[in-house]
């Protein structure tokens, strides 16, 4: 990615220099934004008791804060153009910050929704995009590594806030804990302060502005910009959502399975801390497990993304992409039926290593199918879908928990479900790209056929 000034000359990102500052925020605020909602389960056991709910009940938390992540896209990528990444994301900070610190003093669990899922959750959805802008303006050459370094906040950041907050919660209570994590959530207004937007070369007189005009979607390249040197030429307008990217097969294949997919991927992560605290696993062991998967997902990641990189992968991406959901959806199948603490560690590495397969593929996917000329478009769709399906799974796979009192049934439906959607795309991905080179072989027959024009 490079600036075009008027002159023709490429000015190219830094790759380096205050870019490895900017990956640093980048790293932080990812890790609070994906590790957050699965950490604060270590807290629900105790809301259930204060609050006198059920495991439904707290698994809106968690549900509300992704969808608000996932769902906030378009508001994000709106404040951006119209007020820069920084001041978003100072904004953001203020927003989870002080939802958490005001969600400590909240009586009853609508309350919670309102504060730690909904304000919480949009601060964080305000500071996860303009970051990621800003990752993409610093680095071309190095985006990769930039993309995977930033990305690997997530299982990090899970590895150690789960433990911290049952420790905060062992010694403050769940409000102390509140309030202490909604002050650690201010330092997303710290990672907000570094953002310093790249400037353009002058030259005669250029209008450029400092931030970028795009939101660029999660672990996504961006697009180049262009400097004008018109005072009286304003910068062409572009829709935040394509939705003629909708006419592609392939993607709608893909949205359909990425819905059913996050019906379930969730739901053990969430839920996990509950179940080994009601199996008789002490509260740190419990939350440790939490860890265990962050662990592992930290070098499943990178492992899978070089693995997918080889060129006799890459053709073949939509299938194993399918083999990472079969083998997430086996994992929680295979270990419904966990109850010591040795087998909750197995499935929790296993879980790690699946899960982490799911991360590094499911946006390399989109991007085979839609390009990158419609991969903003298509992943801001994608999203939308992906927030309405967290509102689902989580809380009804509390609800079964609530009326059956039987942990073995969310395994099995969150399993069913991540295999339901990779023998889906597995299937539909092979009629599909069947029928495109059958399409393609034939478009190219016509095109042999010698044309005779007269004269």
């Amino acid at each position: 990615m490079g600036i075009i000034v008027e002159d023709g000359e490429m000015v190219g990102a830094p790759d380096g220099g205050w870019g490895w500052i900017v990956l640093l925020g980048c790293f932080v605020v990812t890790g609070f934004s994906y590790a957050f909602p699965k950490a604060i389960s270590v807290y629900f056991k105790e809301l259930m008791k204060d609050f006198d709910c059920g495991y439904s009940d707290t698994a809106w938390i968690s549900s509300i804060i992704l969808a608000m992540l996932y769902g906030s896209g378009p508001i994000a990528s709106i404040m951006v153009n119209k007020f820069g990444c920084r001041r978003v994301m100072l904004v953001g900070g203020l927003l989870a910050s002080g939802g958490m610190i005001i969600a400590s003093f909240t009586t009853n669990i609508i309350q919670l929704y309102l504060t730690a899922g909904v304000i919480t959750g949009l601060g964080l959805a305000l500071n996860f995009q303009p970051s990621l802008i800003m990752l993409g303006s610093y680095f071309d050459k190095r985006r990769p590594l930039a993309n995977g370094l930033a990305a690997a906040g997530s299982p990090v950041f899970l590895s150690a806030l789960s433990p911290l907050g049952q420790l905060l919660l062992n010694r403050y209570g769940w409000r102390g804990g509140f309030l202490i994590t909604g002050g650690l959530l201010l330092n997303c207004c710290t990672c907000g302060a570094v953002m310093r937007p790249l400037k353009c070369k002058e030259r005669k007189v250029i209008a450029c502005s400092q931030e970028l005009k795009e939101m660029l979607p999660p672990e996504a390249g961006q697009e180049n910009i262009v400097c004008e040197n018109n005072n009286d030429k304003k910068p062409s307008k572009k829709k935040l959502l394509d939705f003629s990217v909708l006419a592609d097969l392939g993607l709608i294949i893909y949205i359909i399975a990425k819905f059913i997919v996050v019906l379930g991927l969730f739901v053990p992560t969430i839920l996990l801390v509950n179940y080994a605290k009601d199996q008789g696993v002490p509260d740190q062991d419990a939350a440790f497990l939490l860890s265990i998967i962050g662990f592992v997902d930290i070098f499943a990641r990178p492992t899978c993304g070089v693995v997918a990189g080889l060129k006799w992968i890459r053709p073949k991406m939509p299938y194993f992409f399918s083999l990472a959901l079969l083998f997430n959806g086996l994992t929680d199948v295979c270990s419904a039926t966990s109850t010591d603490y040795k087998g909750l560690v197995i499935f929790c590495v296993f879980f790690g290593l699946s899960y982490g397969m799911v991360g590094a593929l499911q946006f390399e996917v989109l991007m085979g199918i839609v390009g990158k000329s419609g991969f903003s478009s298509a992943l801001g769709l994608v999203l939308l879908v992906e927030a309405v399906a967290v509102l689902i799974g989580p809380p009804s796979a509390g609800y079964l928990v609530d009326k059956y009192k039987n942990y073995e049934l969310i395994f099995y439906m969150a399993g069913g479900e991540l295999i339901t959607a990779g023998i889906f795309l597995a299937l539909a991905s092979f009629f599909f790209i069947r029928r495109k080179k059958h399409k393609d072989r034939q478009q190219k027959h016509h095109g042999d056929v010698p044309i005779n024009i007269k004269t």
